[in-house]
């Protein structure tokens, strides 16, 4: 059996197009105990998620990803709350930022970790856009406070790389190791 160790419902939705057939076991890692650069926090946090749910599971595959945004060397997660969220959609604002998301995959038989960096520019958002974007309640649950699958809003320009994996699970680097 398939188990997904991510509350995400994108992850979810994006794992379906892989495989049927997987349930949902949340790891309730402290995400704030795992210590790592920028670029290295979503891989060790994967393995963290991977490795607690599989100790309880170990005759199944675990999977767990974490992504995070990543501009001026300043991981952004998901916000705290409003004002937060606009905080960080005015610094991405035409800037070209970084999208790390770190899979890890465990089974009996072996453990499987990677990263995949897609690169992320933004059109220049005004204040009105950004409020009316907050207000709608999407960047709540999201890295970066954004969603790339918010079309109705603007946001971004240009992408390099994993749209997938911006939006949480690089589906074409995961495909070659299930």
């Amino acid at each position: 059996m398939y188990i997904l160790a991510s509350k995400s419902p994108r992850r979810q939705e994006l794992l379906k197009s892989l495989i049927s057939d997987f349930k949902i076991v949340v790891s309730n890692v402290d995400e704030n105990k795992v210590k790592a650069s920028p670029y290295d926090l979503p891989l060790e946090l994967s393995k963290a998620k991977a490795k607690a749910v599989f100790k309880n599971f170990p005759n199944d595959v675990v999977i767990a990803a974490d992504t995070v945004v990543i501009v001026n060397n300043e991981v952004l997660g998901k916000p705290i709350n409003d004002e937060d969220a606009k905080r960080m959609l005015h610094l991405l604002s035409k800037k070209t930022h970084d999208v790390v998301t770190g899979f890890t995959i465990i089974s009996k038989e072996k453990t499987i970790s990677k990263s995949v960096l897609t690169k992320v520019t933004f059109n220049e958002l005004s204040d009105e856009l950004i409020d009316a974007y907050v207000e709608s309640g999407s960047p709540k649950d999201k890295a970066g406070a954004y969603g790339i699958q918010d079309k109705k809003f603007p946001l971004i320009k240009n992408i390099e790389g994993s749209y997938y994996n911006v939006v949480g699970l690089p589906l074409e680097e995961l495909k070659k190791y299930l």
